[in-house]
């Protein structure tokens, strides 16, 4: 399988888990100049931001640790760029969540990171 075929997978795979968690599909590679984020879903009133991680080996880390601080800042400016074309939007309470799958079972870690804690 290729990289964009595996990538699509993965994210399909992300989105079951949430939808069966209750979170609804809003969006899905949403691309700007300055990011792309994989999934964009609704919780509530919460609009979450989904980064979605895949590594077949934890041997550099796993899924989780290549959620690195400049990841973090391109998410949080793709996720304002995407609010920004989404106005009536804007207001809502947001989150950003990572989905990190790997060799183990998937984890979703909740509010992963939060723009004011953004280095």
């Amino acid at each position: 399988m290729d990289r964009q075929a595996e990538g699509a997978a993965r994210e399909s795979q992300a989105r079951r888990l949430l939808e069966r968690a209750g979170l609804r599909f809003r969006a899905a590679n949403a691309r700007f100049r300055v990011g792309e984020i994989d999934l964009i879903m609704d919780d509530g009133e919460a609009l979450v931001f989904v980064e979605v991680r895949y590594r077949d080996s934890e041997r550099y880390g796993g899924a989780l640790s290549s959620v690195t601080a400049g990841k973090q800042r391109r998410l949080i400016r793709a996720a304002s760029a995407w609010l920004a074309a989404h106005p009536t939007l804007a207001q809502r309470p947001c989150r950003f969540d990572v989905v990190a799958l790997g060799s183990n079972d998937p984890q979703w870690i909740r509010d992963a990171f939060r723009v004011d804690e953004a280095p």
